[in-house]
């Protein structure tokens, strides 16, 4: 036999490097089967998540948009009665005032001229009758989106001019009358008052808003802020739009407003049970009478 033959141990290696080769790539194979294996798993059980999250919560998003929401308004109405409280506080002595002796009283008024009767509260706004049948007129043509900040931007219907008409001529400013039916129509119809209230009074008046809940509170923020063309910063304690939970903080802001000698005009929402009496005191007022339905409705959504 030649030298030159080969032999078998001189074509071992090469076979050895080739079934290496293959057991590799068939291990390469089948993880990357397996790994295919569990994208598709994986990615199966993700659209069923999203299948579920969608089913779930369907129909939720408004109620809890609406809730966030609402805690925000409630977080700025918080500060801004924590503003009302800080501006109450007595921080001077207010000096000892003596009260005069009924006969020095007696005599003041004997000396004193007689002054005119005040107006009856029907006559409250009869000088201005005219002027507010036409601010009326007006509101019910085609809405002004590009109005004057605090002038109505909406059209307000034919029953809710008729409803400000009784309440500004027939009660004279201050007196309940019945909801529209819904809070947005409420703030419309509200809106409608305060940008007659600014033509008539300038800057010397401001509107308080009673609502139970932070979530009512918000959807009168928003209402009114879209029907007057407002910003939040006009929604403050000092200027502007004051919202409010609780009835006494209300009554006190409105004696503050009194004693510097604004006016204060409150609106009372639907929802509320009733119209506390110190309330009825003042000279202009607005509370929405709320339908049992209405009232039934609104307590199914707390």
């Amino acid at each position: 036999m030649s030298d030159d033959a080969p032999t078998p141990e001189s074509t071992t290696p090469d076979v050895q490097a080739t079934d290496w080769q293959a057991l590799a790539l068939r291990e390469l194979q089948q993880q990357r089967d397996a790994l295919q294996a569990e994208i598709n798993e994986l990615s199966s059980r993700r659209d069923q998540l999203q299948q579920e999250i969608t089913s779930s919560f369907a129909g939720q998003s408004d109620a809890i948009a609406r809730r966030v929401k609402g805690f925000q308004d409630y977080l700025v109405g918080a500060l801004q009665e924590l503003a009302v409280a800080a501006e109450q506080m007595e921080l001077v002595v207010q000096p000892l005032v003596v009260q005069p002796s009924p006969l020095d009283q007696e005599t003041a008024a004997q000396a004193a001229p007689t002054q005119p009767a005040v107006a009856a509260a029907a006559g409250l706004f009869s000088a201005d009758e005219a002027l507010i049948r036409q601010r009326l007129q007006d509101f019910q043509g085609q809405p002004d989106f590009y109005a004057d900040p605090w002038k109505l931007r909406r059209s307000l219907e034919a029953s809710g001019a008729a409803l400000l008409e009784d309440w500004l001529l027939n009660q004279g400013g201050r007196g309940a009358q019945p909801s529209s039916g819904s809070r947005n129509r409420n703030a419309l119809i509200a809106a409608a008052a305060i940008s007659i209230l600014g033509d008539l009074y300038g800057e010397r008046f401001q509107t308080l808003v009673l609502a139970g809940t932070p979530e009512r509170l918000g959807e009168w923020r928003r209402g009114l802020q879209d029907c007057l063309g407002l910003s939040r910063e006009d929604f403050g304690p000092q200027s502007g739009i004051v919202l409010f939970e609780r009835p006494d903080a209300l009554i006190e802001r409105a004696d503050r407003l009194e004693e510097r000698g604004e006016l204060p005009f409150i609106v009372v929402d639907a929802a509320e049970p009733a119209v506390e009496v110190p309330i009825l005191q003042f000279p202009v007022w607005l509370a929405f009478a709320g339908s049992p339905n209405e009232i039934a409705l609104e307590d199914d959504l707390l």
